[in-house]
């Protein structure tokens, strides 16, 4: 009598857990997409498609992703993945790479080597800077709104409305415009400070663009601690273990960012624009590894060309703990980095600023 009851209870515990795993399963996403602007932080192989040699479908890239090399210049995933894990929604997939399918789930335009300036990235070949990439999620919302939407603008606005769209980049207008003297003269022609209102007022406006175009919640990342890099510490003199003066540079950039957005929230009737602290975040974990769980941030975690400033040298073998290293390779940070960023973004009201994600998709 004993083992019956014994069997019955242990049954009927497992029936119980079957049913919550199910509905676990089933439970709705908290938002119904998410739409993805960048450069190589967040590129997801829009650049395999293009002509450049900004593309990094080989190993040891993805040595850590489930899919392996996919285009994205880490080990592992990007804070977008994260993001849309958190979202319940499958990672967006590269927008070049999608085949003229558009998926309701989202899409992702970021392309490595571009900025929000035009002329960013043209050096090495083909990208996608951040006005063209606006202008894709314009053709993809305007192939929605017949494909799913049956050419109903209400419904379709209601969608856009409560879809998230994410936003990092900024990058490359610094690395090889502003910071790149051989190949650019922009410093010796605009001081720090003119140079950052000229990359807020092109931003802006687009950022303008995609509201107008449906978006109403969006998370801007501002720009990391470039002056830590391996391809900055690398190959400029400078004192201590950043180079402060180029991280100084950027932040001029950073401090207008957040009042720029304030002013868009405010301005434009039901956004919600949305300040990442990259910045701050990521220059303590550079200093302090410890209280991150990282052993070293100072040298990528990949073999790389010229001395550790650039991208990982084809099928050359990283190191076997990449999860405590801050650098994938002289430009790019791991998975644990991004890992970092995209919970922090998740939970931390004072990371994500005025509303955390968890926030942010309640609204």
């Amino acid at each position: 009598m004993a083992s019956f009851t014994f069997l019955f209870i242990f049954f009927q515990c497992l029936f119980f857990l079957i049913i919550s795993i199910t509905a676990a399963a089933q439970k709705p996403p908290l938002a119904p997409a998410l739409y993805v602007f960048g450069d190589s932080l967040l590129d997801s192989g829009n650049n395999n498609f293009l002509p450049t040699i900004a593309k990094v479908n080989y190993l040891p890239y993805g040595a850590n992703f489930p899919q392996g090399p996919t285009g994205r210049f880490t080990n592992g995933k990007t804070v977008a993945d994260f993001i849309a894990e958190f979202l319940g929604l499958p990672y967006s997939p590269p927008y070049l790479g999608s085949k003229n399918s558009v998926p309701v789930t989202g899409l992702n335009y970021a392309s490595g080597a571009c900025g929000i300036l035009p002329k960013t990235g043209r050096q090495i070949g083909k990208c996608l800077n951040l006005g063209e990439q606006i202008d894709l999620f314009a053709k993809t919302v305007q192939s929605m709104l017949s494909i799913h939407f049956n050419n109903d603008l209400g419904k379709l606005s209601g969608y856009l409305s409560k879809s998230i769209a994410i936003i990092s980049i900024g990058n490359n207008d610094y690395f090889s415009d502003y910071f790149d003297t051989n190949s650019s003269d922009t410093s010796r022609r605009l001081g720090p400070e003119p140079y950052a209102q000229l990359l807020l007022d092109n931003l802006s406006r687009l950022l303008q663009k995609l509201y107008n175009i449906g978006a109403r919640k969006i998370i801007m990342f501002d720009i990391g601690p470039l002056g830590c890099t391996p391809y900055i510490t690398r190959k400029y003199e400078h004192n201590g273990q950043c180079d402060e003066d180029k991280n100084q540079i950027v932040q001029y950039f950073n401090n207008r960012l957040a009042s720029m957005l304030t002013d868009l929230t405010t301005t434009l009737k039901g956004s919600n624009f949305v300040l990442g602290h990259s910045h701050r975040l990521g220059y303590d974990a550079a200093i302090n590894p410890s209280r991150y769980g990282l052993r070293d941030t100072r040298n990528p975690c990949c073999t790389t060309w010229s001395n550790g400033t650039s991208v990982c040298i084809p099928l050359s073998k990283p190191c076997p703990n990449a999860n405590e290293y801050y650098f994938w390779d002289g430009y790019h940070l791991t998975e644990a980095l991004y890992s970092l960023i995209a919970s922090s973004c998740i939970d931390d009201k004072s990371f994500c600023v005025p509303l955390n994600l968890k926030d942010l998709v309640n609204i």
